[in-house]
């Protein structure tokens, strides 16, 4: 789901993201919405998150 402005978006690679091992995210702030895409494809659209959705994966997410 694309977010209006998304275009203008700052996007930034994650921080745990390796060098060239090719499975890279980045993330956005989308007017008060997180929006995450693959880094590799970003043509091919982004997941926009609420910032509690966001914070509640990367709890999931973590060891």
């Amino acid at each position: 789901m694309n977010t209006p402005g998304s275009s203008e978006a700052h996007w930034r690679k994650s921080t745990h993201s390796g060098g060239d091992e090719g499975e890279c995210v980045e993330v956005a702030d989308l007017n008060g919405q997180v929006g995450v895409r693959d880094s590799k494809d970003p043509a091919a659209g982004h997941l926009t998150l609420t910032r509690q959705d966001f914070a509640d994966l990367l709890a999931h997410l973590r060891p």
